[in-house]
């Protein structure tokens, strides 16, 4: 007994490559573990944007007169600078851990995205909180004591414009996806085929058969046409 063997028609595309290595959606363990390792490593790297923001924040300076507490110059810009100094220096990590991650791995994919985006996040809020640790201390009513009645101290580190906060995060996805989708090469057709030259011609040539050749009246076989 044979099996009736079938023929796929030319002009049916080749069926694409099975993928055992990988999930359905492309995503491979090792995408994720690669994730994971840059919210970690950027989740870090908040430690250094909390040191360098102590010390390249300009202080405000309270001054108090043994009842109370005040701005010694209320028309300072310095708590607005805190913030101001918060930014830039998110602005630079945003950018910089863009093109490192860019550069670590070029292909991209949703994984790396998302660690990215979780690790800035979180490095934003070390940032913050180790800022206000190694900066003034936060008790004003302690550090006036200390520090004597009419005797200029520095007030904390404070973030006003909260918003700040998001501009690592911001800028490192925004600049990360630029760089993957200006830089990254196209991944090639699975099914490996090439164009089909037939595509978008309607209808296709294959419908109509071939045009009859001419019948040559020299050929003695050819029929006569009819006389009236």
């Amino acid at each position: 007994m044979t099996e009736a063997l079938t023929t796929p028609s030319p002009h049916e595309p080749p069926l694409p490559p099975e993928n055992p290595g990988g999930s359905a959606g492309g995503i491979t363990p090792a995408d994720i573990r690669d994730g994971a390792a840059v919210a970690l490593v950027i989740g870090v790297a908040g430690v250094l944007l909390g040191v360098l923001w102590a010390w390249l924040a300009p202080k405000a300076q309270y001054v108090s007169n043994g009842e109370a507490v005040f701005l010694k110059n209320s028309e300072s810009e310095s708590r607005i600078g805190a913030d101001g100094t918060f930014f830039l220096l998110s602005l630079g990590f945003g950018l910089l851990s863009a093109v490192l991650v860019f550069l670590w791995r070029r292909r991209g994919g949703v994984p790396l995205v998302i660690g990215l985006m979780i690790g800035s996040c979180f490095a934003s809020l070390v940032g913050w909180r180790t800022g206000l640790w190694l900066g003034p201390s936060s008790d004003v009513a302690a550090a006036a004591v200390k520090a004597g009645k009419g005797v200029a101290f520095d007030a904390p580190l404070q973030v006003l414009a909260q918003g700040v906060l998001l501009v690592w995060p911001m800028v490192a996805v925004a600049v990360h996806l630029g760089l993957t989708a200006l830089w990254t090469p196209h991944d090639p057709d699975p099914s490996g085929a090439g164009p089909d030259p037939e595509r978008g011609v309607y209808p296709p040539p294959h419908v109509h058969g071939s045009p009859a050749p001419a019948a040559d009246s020299s050929d003695p076989a050819a029929p006569e046409p009819p006389r009236g």
